[in-house]
């Protein structure tokens, strides 16, 4: 069986983003790009909510080629356009895929069916990134494995709350980590059930 991987960065006082929904208010650093592509060279499906599908397309196509982003970017980039994206939406049109690898767009009442088959299927991880209401629905419904966050030191004070419930089982530590020249703390905790 394959693994549900969430895998997002979190503030020191346990945000997932910023007032308003910012994103960028977060502790970002060179060690939350590192961890990101050694997450997706060890996946082959990536599963997003509306928002963040989005946001990564508009954002990611760009990068691969373009040689003032650093190297793991672009890598992130490229690893982006072939993975295998599964998007849990209700408003997008099932055509809204086409363009940016192989895409598919899921209906929010046929997510947790599709979730189970994704993880029956044989293959590599599957991961979330951002789709911050989609992995809470996932974790509440006992369809997530492992939540990786990277710990960053700031405290941004107000915004959208990494946990909107308490997880239905305990969570046990895998492991931590810290990268070269980044101030991130990663925190590996497996769902237990």
């Amino acid at each position: 069986m394959r693994k549900l991987i969430v895998c997002n960065i979190v503030s020191l006082d346990g945000l997932f983003s910023g007032p308003g929904g910012d994103v960028m208010a977060m502790p970002f650093d060179g060690g939350f790009s590192e961890y990101n592509a050694e997450r997706l060279r060890a996946a082959d499906t990536l599963l997003l909510g509306r928002k963040s599908y989005e946001d990564f397309r508009s954002y990611w196509p760009a990068i691969a080629d373009d040689e003032s982003q650093p190297a793991v970017e672009r890598e992130i980039s490229r690893l982006n356009a072939v993975i295998e994206k599964v998007v849990v939406s209700n408003s997008l049109k099932p055509d809204a895929g086409k363009g940016w690898g192989a895409t598919r767009i899921v209906r929010r009442a046929d997510a947790h069916a599709e979730v189970a088959a994704l993880k029956e299927r044989t293959g590599r991880e599957i991961l979330i990134f951002g789709s911050h209401v989609l992995w809470n629905d996932l974790l509440a419904s006992g369809l997530v494995d492992e939540l990786h966050f990277m710990i960053g030191p700031g405290v941004v004070g107000e915004g959208v709350r990494a946990f909107e419930t308490r997880p239905p089982g305990s969570l046990r530590l895998l492991d931590t980590r810290t990268f070269d020249g980044s101030s991130l703390l990663l925190a590996r905790y497996a769902v237990e059930r």
